[in-house]
């Protein structure tokens, strides 16, 4: 048995016994799979080239940053930032909102940090900060930009419950 539903660009799978993959029948992207100790669970797969607005590929971050791409890479290491393979050439790219006045948005490193330790990989940690939420105006993401990491932090933090 399996179920599709799809929302805000994600689409949510529930496979019930049913180990292999599925397509998304809207996109036609492919839907992954999470193992859990005895059990197959979906993951979240989402059409993340529309979700994000604007992408910045790494050199291009480099030099809205003024920094080397080594530094870029060490952003990236450090989970100061998260990269993604994107578009048909797939090449590593960043949310361009990441980027605030020459720098990179302050409360987004923490925040990371805060949905890594609730469980998120990284595609799913992309999709919850540019996923639109009603309650906050605009996305977590705009949140965070607009200097409301306390409130983003606590909601991020209330996903591992």
């Amino acid at each position: 048995m399996q179920s599709v539903t799809h929302d805000a660009g994600v689409t949510n799978v529930n496979l019930h016994h049913h180990i292999g993959f599925v397509k998304d029948p809207t996109k036609n992207s492919p839907i992954w799979l999470q193992n859990h100790p005895g059990m197959w669970h979906a993951g979240m797969v989402s059409n993340l080239e529309n979700l994000v607005a604007e992408w910045l590929p790494l050199p291009d971050l480099a030099e809205a940053l003024n920094v080397s791409i080594k530094r870029v890479h060490s952003l990236i290491d450090e989970r100061a930032i998260i990269a993604v393979r994107i578009g048909a050439r797939n090449i590593r790219s960043v949310p361009a909102a990441f980027v605030m006045d020459g720098a990179v948005v302050d409360s987004l490193k923490g925040t990371i940090s805060v949905l890594q330790d609730s469980g998120y990989e990284d595609e799913e940690l992309l999709v919850w900060l540019f996923t639109p939420d009603e309650s906050l105006n605009g996305t977590p993401m705009d949140a965070l930009r607009a200097g409301r990491k306390t409130e983003i932090r606590r909601r991020a933090q209330a996903l591992s419950w």
